[in-house]
């Protein structure tokens, strides 16, 4: 056994250290998002490096692929909070306007089904080989995982509000398809991200709210 396929079993499941250590990492970076760290960055390239290796193993392509572009994603998003934070300022949340609400419904609708029929053309998602209609099924949430995840880091990076809510989003297929794939420490934080995304998306509205109440901020139409 390599480390990458290195565990312990709990209750007859094999849990591996990859799947567990990723997966703290990437609680601690939705804790270090909401208190708007740019440590939330480096541990996020962290977890997903780790993330990577344990969606292999599982054979879980658009979850592997997804953490491999959050490597990508966090040094853009380091890079933008430390831009945003320069001379000691806060980092200026705020809600998407409407334009960009529209752009990131269309990116998530459109980018799914380009990346779905990709996926299945290309066999990228281990979800291709499986007999119809679970097959299309799986291949569809690799894909929505996938474009999700992109969109939503993307928004965090930007620093808008609405990043947590596309989270919310991804999660609700995110942790049933990792629970039936076997990773069972990334289902269980899965959901516990969900607790945490939506404390996070109060925390980060109602500061910004605070900020155009005493004329800090410039107020987004909805």
């Amino acid at each position: 056994m390599n480390w990458a396929e290195a565990g312990f079993n709990v209750f007859g499941t094999h849990v591996l250290y990859t799947d567990l250590v990723g997966n703290i990492a990437a609680l601690a970076t939705v804790v270090l998002a909401m208190r708007k760290s740019l440590w939330t960055w480096p541990v996020q390239l962290t977890g997903a490096v780790l993330l990577f290796v344990a969606s292999i193993n599982a054979h879980i392509t658009g979850n592997a692929l997804k953490q491999a572009l959050f490597g990508v994603l966090a040094i853009y998003g380091w890079w933008a909070w430390r831009r945003g934070t320069q001379q000691g300022s806060g980092l200026p949340v705020r809600p998407a306007t409407a334009r960009e609400r529209t752009w990131l419904v269309t990116v998530m609708l459109a980018g799914t089904a380009v990346v779905g029929v990709l996926f299945y053309v290309t066999h990228l998602s281990w979800g291709a080989a499986v007999p119809l209609p679970k097959g299309a099924f799986l291949v569809a949430a690799d894909a929505y995982i996938f474009v999700g995840s992109a969109v939503a880091t993307w928004a965090q990076g930007r620093a808008l509000v609405d990043f947590w809510i596309v989270w919310v989003a991804v999660d609700l297929v995110g942790v049933p398809l990792a629970f039936s794939s076997g990773l069972v420490v990334s289902g269980a934080v899965y959901g516990v991200f969900f607790l945490l995304v939506l404390w996070g998306f109060v925390k980060w509205l109602r500061e910004y709210r605070a900020r155009v109440a005493t004329g800090d901020a410039v107020a987004v139409a909805s």
